[in-house]
């Protein structure tokens, strides 16, 4: 089993402004890096930082054309239904999944299938919550919407109009 990342090792918010002097400095300087780190306290060479950087950097690639992706999809077939939200956790799921399961065997067993489970039921719960939290705005806007319409109605505001407004109201929140 290979050797757990030395980076990965350090405290988090030395290995997050690793992560920030690596993207601010285009992936390079990785001597630097090493001597920056050393001055710190943290023996890590050049090679380990330049292996850990092409992989950040290769996951940052990955997440700005899905980011991109994503965005082209919603602006050319829209996400009425949160469709584009939800494949997106699943996907997160299915990843952290995976992502648990290599921890596991990487830890020999300390991670338990209990823990999994628990963090799956978590993801899950924050599903739920999300779509109920869109149902609870879309009811919101609804109501409102017929609120003003019916306002403007009684403001002599014709039929049509109003029902327009209510429909552009409704467009937002759904």
């Amino acid at each position: 089993m290979p050797r757990r990342s030395t980076i990965l090792q350090l405290p988090e918010e030395i290995r997050l402004d690793l992560d920030r002097r690596l993207i601010s400095g285009g992936f390079s300087n990785y001597q630097g890096l090493a001597e920056w780190l050393n001055e710190r306290g943290f023996s890590i060479s050049k090679s380990a930082i330049h292996r850990y950087g092409k992989e950040f950097q290769e996951q940052l690639d990955s997440l700005k054309i899905v980011t991109e992706q994503a965005k082209a999809i919603t602006e050319t077939v829209g996400d009425d239904e949160n469709d584009l939200a939800d494949a997106l956790t699943r996907l997160t799921q299915q990843k952290i999944f995976k992502a648990l399961l290599d921890l596991e065997l990487e830890n020999d067993g300390e991670l338990t299938l209990d823990k999994l489970g628990r963090t799956v039921a978590t993801l899950n719960r924050s599903s739920v919550t999300v779509k109920r939290f869109r149902a609870e705005v879309l009811e919101k806007a609804k109501a409102t919407a017929d609120k003003v319409a019916a306002t403007l109605k009684t403001k002599g505001m014709s039929d049509e109009t109003a029902a327009n407004i209510r429909a552009q109201i409704l467009g937002i929140a759904q």
